[in-house]
């Protein structure tokens, strides 16, 4: 998960979504709502606060020491083409031994932006995504008995495993997009008899939104150091348009996870009450 995706569940945690939300049901549900949203303002103008706080004083000192030696490094010791392999490599093997590759997203972002650097991610997510899936199979058993002795967690991912191809593909795009451990998925998957072709479709849908939000933080983070590099203090207006994307950014990853969530629980009910009938 993203470091705003993180700051998303931490939000979520916070403020928990009331019964209502979304759905129909009167003035208590409306009021419900209301104070949710209500809660998620207050919560964003607070981060906004924090965010200018960081960008003035704590970021420049921070891509002094830390960020503008790292990129410096990298820029006289890798050429591009060698930097593109070590990005797509480390994307699609960093998860199959339960190591982060989101700073390697990052790094996609500061060195090709958004066009190239998409293209880079998403084939590193398309092997990062398919070696657990056939790793797993080998284990199919061990992991089936895994998810026994868990399951009311389990219940939510075998819904991956019902249904026609598009109600497996739903169900693993709205997996991909909660935020139900990515690394953790890709071996569970095999044993919730998820077929391989609509379980790569729905995650490679599923992480379009993480993947963007990657790249951005990778292009604010060369903004914020490229400024420091030239001792230049970044103008009023690049403050308020990064921090305005970055509270953009939390809140549509706060609102795609609650849909995501509560989308998987109807998906839920609804397959209870097929059993029951």
């Amino acid at each position: 998960m993203t470091y705003e995706e993180d700051n998303a569940v931490i939000l979520l945690i916070a403020i928990e979504e009331p019964e209502g939300f979304g759905g129909g049901g009167g003035c208590t549900s409306v009021g419900d709502s209301f104070w949710w949203w209500a809660k998620l303002v207050v919560v964003l103008i607070f981060l906004a606060f924090l965010g200018v706080l960081f960008f003035v004083w704590i970021g420049p000192f921070v891509m002094n020491k830390e960020v503008i030696p790292v990129l410096n490094w990298e820029t006289e010791t890798f050429s591009k083409p060698v930097l593109a392999v070590l990005i797509v490599a480390s994307v699609a093997l960093f998860p199959t031994v339960f190591l982060p590759s989101t700073p390697s997203m990052w790094v996609a972002g500061m060195s090709f932006g958004y066009g190239f650097g998409f293209l880079l991610i998403i084939g590193g997510v398309t092997i990062g995504a398919s070696l657990p899936y056939f790793i797993g199979s080998l284990f199919y058993h061990k992991i089936q008995g895994w998810l026994e002795r868990y399951p009311k967690k389990a219940s939510i991912l075998k819904l991956a495993g019902e249904g026609n191809w598009f109600n497996q593909f739903r169900a693993v795009a709205l997996l991909r997009i909660s935020p139900f451990p990515y690394m953790v998925y890709n071996y569970c998957a095999v044993a919730t008899d998820v077929k391989f072709g609509p379980y790569l479709c729905g995650t490679l849908l599923g992480m379009v939104a993480e993947i963007f939000v990657a790249i951005y933080t990778g292009i604010m983070i060369r903004t914020l150091a490229d400024a420091s590099n030239d001792q230049q203090r970044l103008s009023a207006q690049q403050i308020i348009c990064t921090v305005f994307g970055f509270l953009l950014t939390i809140a549509t990853t706060v609102v795609v996870t609650v849909y995501s969530k509560r989308r998987l629980s109807n998906l839920q009910k609804d397959e209870e009450q097929l059993l029951l009938q």
